[in-house]
């Protein structure tokens, strides 16, 4: 293979002695890359900021800090800004390197190469018909520049602008954060028009993606619990099963409001109870866990596990049990879904709940059997002289429910859907939550109320509550009911 020895001094002369365009090329590359890993790298700092790492930025009370925390609070604006002013520096690296790369290897190399490469090819024992359309100097030489460009600048950009200073920033979040703090906010203004329509357009998609999710959710559920009806039907104890397995489909669903025990059932003592006292509570509960006040009912100090008593049995009344307590209490919202609190069980290792609300003030208990329940029915032992939920079945389509039955219990005992009610529910979670909510006042006593299929008679009423409401299901409900089975 001959190569011409003048082609061959000019090119190592191009190498070796970059002109002053070639020079300011090159240094600006670098600075693009250090341009393009503080940017990506910011990223990952900003929003890997902990709870902790936010509240010692705020009592530094420094410029930097406070940077940061504008910056935070403004988290959509913030990546907005930070994509777009990745995407203009890697697009000036490609436009300038692409510049550069052309300067120091000029068209004639590549070409030599593909003449060198062809002759290769020539020299093999391959015929000229199958590699000439695939080997054309012209061809060759674009591939070989394509493919220096492209690999050279992406690995450059991801090694350089990507993976090492996302690594760097995940090890000094903070450090990188106070240094990018004031870029940032400049460039979050210089690009305040292009990032507020990024974020309104993505602020609607997320609205309509939300919308069509929920709407596909609940055609979901729909057809499982079709698909439920159908598999099983034809089983033995098919009603058990569908119950169960619809259960297990609406699980996540249900919060612990639905299933807790109110405030107004919770069996607790006052943590000045003498030890006689605490003895009689125990005895006529039967609950292995009792929780323990302070003063109110709101004041939840700890719980009191009744096996931790039994070395004590014959302790006269000066025995100090509150040195028994048990003061890893879980505390947790209204709004918890059971789900969550299942696992949050698992992981603690308990079994007992105190369900707070808004004012943190207790609105009841939840316990582990409970969520049990929801899945597989009411579970009876030996303890469960009484039934958990209390009524009287009049007659074949009438029923009379304490008020603060819950609604799942009224709809699990009538044969409904636990949804029947979630129109119209609001916040209720109990049968006499349920009339307060449609009617909007206290309802006089023998006043009724119809809803959709269903009559509900106020047979007992105090001055503060609900005592007693019967339900009538309607011939209509019947039917609706039938067809559910």
């Amino acid at each position: 293979m001959d190569t011409d020895p003048d082609s061959l001094l000019s090119i190592l002369f191009l190498l070796v002695l970059p002109s002053g365009e070639i020079f300011l090329g090159i240094a600006t590359v670098i600075l693009l890359l250090l341009a393009s890993a503080l940017v990506s790298g910011s990223e990952v700092a900003y929003f890997s900021l902990t709870e902790n790492d936010l509240e010692k930025l705020d009592s530094d009370n420094n410029r930097s800090s406070d940077r940061i925390l504008f910056l935070k609070d403004h988290p959509r604006t913030l990546l907005a800004t930070i994509l777009i002013s990745n995407n203009f520096i890697n697009i000036a690296i490609v436009i300038i390197s692409e510049f550069v790369l052309r300067q120091l290897l000029p068209d004639m190399l590549f070409e030599q190469w593909a003449s060198s490469l062809r002759e290769m090819v020539a020299g093999s024992s391959l015929s000229p018909t199958l590699y000439e359309p695939y080997f054309s100097i012209a061809g060759t030489a674009r591939t070989f520049s394509f493919l220096i460009t492209v690999v050279g600048v992406t690995f450059l950009l991801v090694l350089f602008g990507e993976v090492a200073p996302k690594v760097y920033a995940s090890l000094n979040n903070i450090y990188l954060a106070r240094v990018m703090s004031g870029p940032l906010k400049f460039l979050m203004r210089a690009f305040s028009p292009i990032s507020r329509i990024l974020v309104s357009w993505t602020n609607k998609i997320e609205n309509r993606l939300e919308s069509s999710t929920q709407t596909g959710s609940l055609t979901s559920r729909e057809d499982i619990d079709e698909a439920i009806e159908l598999t099983v039907s034809n089983t033995q104890d098919a009603d058990q099963e569908i119950d169960i397995l619809k259960s297990i489909v609406k699980f996540g669903e249900v919060s612990v409001t639905q299933i807790m025990r109110s405030r107004l059932d919770i069996i607790a003592v006052d943590f000045r109870f003498d030890y006689a006292a605490l003895i009689d509570v125990i005895k006529d509960s039967g609950f292995s866990r009792i929780p323990v006040y302070d003063e109110d009912i709101d004041n939840v100090t700890g719980i009191l596990y009744v096996k931790d008593l039994l070395g004590h049995l014959h302790a006269d009344n000066n025995f100090e049990w509150q040195e028994l307590i048990r003061t890893n209490v879980l505390f947790v919202p209204e709004a918890k879904k059971i789900d969550d609190l299942l696992r949050e069980f698992q992981l603690q290792r308990l079994h007992m709940a105190v369900v707070v609300d808004e004012y943190g003030g207790t609105s009841g208990i939840v316990t582990l059997e409970d969520i049990m329940e929801e899945i597989i029915g009411d579970i009876k032992d030996e303890f469960d002289d009484k039934p958990e939920v209390i009524y009287k079945q009049i007659s074949d389509n009438e029923y009379a429910f304490e008020g603060k039955t819950l609604l799942n219990d009224v709809c699990r005992v009538i044969g409904i859907s636990t949804s029947t009610f979630d129109e119209v529910k609001g916040e209720a979670n109990s049968l006499a939550g349920l009339i307060l909510e449609v009617l909007g006042e206290q309802p006089e006593e023998g006043s009724s109320l119809a809803y959709d299929r269903f009559v509900f008679k106020t047979s007992s009423v105090n001055e503060r509550r609900i005592e007693e409401i019967i339900v009538i299901v309607t011939p209509e409900a019947e039917e609706a009911t039938e067809d559910n089975k």
